[in-house]
């Protein structure tokens, strides 16, 4: 076959996937534009004049929401459960309806408890005691749709399976603004600067295939171009403005879009002080150099003091970039893997600092959201064995697993244990009964007895000492109770095939890594039985290819940005990062389809990245 031949086939193989893709995209559409409940306004004149007792309407500028709507609007979430509504304009422009669709299943939104927020940035009808809860008795009103966006994300978080979507006929709002598309993109948590370019390496496909494959590329153009009108046509509710002519103009519109997006200067820090002084403080730290965030290096195993281990992995920070070395040690007896030399409590705290919070606090919440179906798994183990009436999650975070375990659990009792301020956090969005902030092996004594579950899911590898830990559980739970741990599996092959860009050894956090053999020794050695074991069950999807890509990508330009940086923040480091971030968006799309083929096979062959074991605190 010659050059030319293969090339073509290439084309044709990329504009099939195209179409199966763009097809996919607006049947997917479709259904969940059918899935919005319509509001069906009361006479004008039979409605109630705003506002409504109980509620509180917040909209952005130059948004009205007529009396008849606003009635309709409570008498739906009342009638269906709702402390939150998020009003959709029936006449939404195309691009922001499509956009808002593909962000959104309404169906599936409001059953899972952990999905983010996401409303089309006009109008929220939210109840008087969410309302007060999150705190926006004394917040400013909205001055963008940009902050509704953000709002909703927030009030999804303190109504998690009581929020709601809805087309509004009745609401009038001003024309979109493309200048803002960047802002709004943030704002809704998403990268304008990756999404513009993979838009605009989207529309290169469609016009090479068009020109290397005219069959297929006319049918994927075709499909993509009259996408608004397919999706948006003739259907009960939405009469989105404009759609002839947003259909018949879709791609230049488009490029023209993603261009400005790209041009659009990135957005100027919230809290420059606060930026400033962050950036001073960590450069006072590094001042002095990392060697003192270290320990001496200890010469045997710190589980079965077997001497001279064998180094399994050198890195850096391949998460942050902040600056240091970390060497993993394997013991040649147990296989027990370890940070050699560990990190001191001082060092750990440098190491962790604005990750679960603070700066990198959205972007790991953003992860741990799109975690359900794990949390339900976790969660739904218990079933053949107890039914759980008070649960203690230790390393809860921002309590993530606890909220979607009350789907499961619903009259059971959760209480949270960190070292952050994010389990406080967690008990005013009422994901956890009780936050208990500090270390467990510290607060075991005051807690003993009170639990008859207690889980640890991917909490022991971050820990100093893993079997105090578990003596600390040994404490707290009562005779009969169930100890639920989850844990990366230093034993996979992804491990040793994925070198130090494999995402489990996430140093410089991981202190220990378990096989699950020395695990299951330690359990029996203090009266637990065995009850239940997975680990295809427990495989993170996106662990292995996908987390290396992005580790990789993020390690050739380090975020000059970043308070800790330890190179100048210049124009051309901040496009050099933005470059390979944005070529290494096929090399990310890749990634997620080998990862999707790696869980296949993990869930057949019951071996992953993970393990979870149940056990049972024996009588007596």
């Amino acid at each position: 076959m010659t050059r030319a031949h293969r090339s073509g086939a290439r084309s044709r193989w990329a504009a099939a996937a195209a179409v199966t893709a763009l097809g996919a995209g607006t049947v997917r559409a479709r259904r969940r534009l059918a899935a919005l409940p319509v509001l069906d306004p009361a006479p004008a004149q039979d409605a109630p004049r705003p506002p409504l007792p109980g509620w509180h309407l917040v909209t952005a500028p130059g948004v009205t929401v007529d009396a008849a709507t606003l009635r309709a609007a409570a008498d739906h979430a009342v009638r269906e459960g709702l402390r939150v509504v998020d009003l959709v304009p029936a006449r939404l422009d195309a691009e922001s309806t499509l956009g808002l669709l593909r962000l959104l299943d309404p169906v599936a939104h409001r059953t899972d408890r952990c999905a983010p927020g996401h409303g089309a940035g006009h109008a929220l009808l939210v109840s008087d005691d969410v309302h007060r809860r999150a705190g926006l008795d004394t917040e400013p009103a909205p001055s963008a749709p940009a902050d509704l966006f953000r709002l909703v994300r927030t009030l999804k978080e303190y109504a998690p399976d009581a929020t709601g979507w809805a087309l509004a006929p009745g609401l009038a709002v001003p024309p979109a603004d493309p200048a803002r598309h960047a802002e709004e993109l943030r704002a809704r948590g998403l990268p304008p600067a990756l999404l513009s370019t993979a838009q605009l390496a989207g529309l290169a496909l469609l016009v090479k295939c068009l020109v290397s494959a005219p069959r297929w590329g006319a049918a994927a153009t075709a499909l993509y171009w009259l996408q608004p009108a397919l999706v948006l046509g003739p259907v009960r509710g939405p009469r989105p403005a404009g759609l002839a002519r947003a259909t018949a103009t879709r791609p230049l519109r488009a490029a023209a879009t993603a261009l400005r997006t790209l041009a659009t200067p990135a957005a100027e820090k919230p809290d420059p002080a606060g930026e400033a002084a962050r950036r001073a403080a960590y450069s006072r730290e590094l001042a002095g150099g990392t060697d003192r965030f270290f320990e001496p290096r200890r010469p045997d195993c710190p589980w079965c003091s077997t001497p001279g281990p064998a180094v399994r992995v050198r890195t850096t920070d391949l998460l942050q970039g902040k600056p240091g070395r970390f060497t993993l040690e394997e013991c040649r007896h147990c296989g027990h893997i370890f940070q050699n030399p560990r990190l001191t409590p001082e060092g750990l705290d440098f190491y962790y600092r604005d990750f679960y919070e603070g700066l990198g606090g959205d972007g790991t919440a953003l992860v741990l959201g799109r975690m359900s179906g794990t949390y339900r798994d976790r969660a739904e183990l218990l079933r053949p064995f107890t039914t759980p009436r008070a649960w203690l999650d230790v390393g809860t975070a921002a309590a993530h697993f606890c909220n979607a375990a009350r789907a499961v659990w619903p009259d059971t009792r959760f209480d949270g244990l960190d070292m952050g301020e994010g389990v406080h956090a967690a008990a005013r969005r009422g994901w956890i009964d009780t936050g208990h902030q500090g270390q467990f092996p510290e607060l075991a004594d005051r807690l003993t007895g009170r639990y008859d579950t207690v889980s640890m899911h991917h909490y022991l590898e971050h820990t100093r000492d893993p079997l105090a830990e578990l003596d600390a559980a040994v404490k707290v739970l009562a005779p009969g109770g169930h100890l639920l741990i989850e844990l990366p599996d230093p034993e996979s092959r992804a491990g040793r095939l994925l070198g130090r860009y494999w995402l489990p050894w996430f140093q410089p956090q991981h202190q220990h890594l378990m096989p699950v053999g020395n695990l299951k020794q330690a359990l029996a050695a203090r009266g637990f039985t065995l009850l239940a074991e997975e680990h295809g069950a427990a495989h993170q999807p996106n662990g292995d290819f996908l987390g290396a890509a992005v580790l990789a990508a993020n390690s050739l330009v380090p975020d000059p940005q970043a308070p800790w940086a330890t190179v100048p923040d210049t124009p051309a480091r901040r496009a050099a990062r933005s470059t390979v971030q944005a070529l290494a968006v096929p090399c990310f799309a890749a990634a997620f389809a080998l990862d999707a083929l790696r869980t296949a096979v993990a869930r057949a062959s019951d071996g992953g990245n993970a393990y979870r074991l149940l056990a049972r605190k024996e009588l007596g």
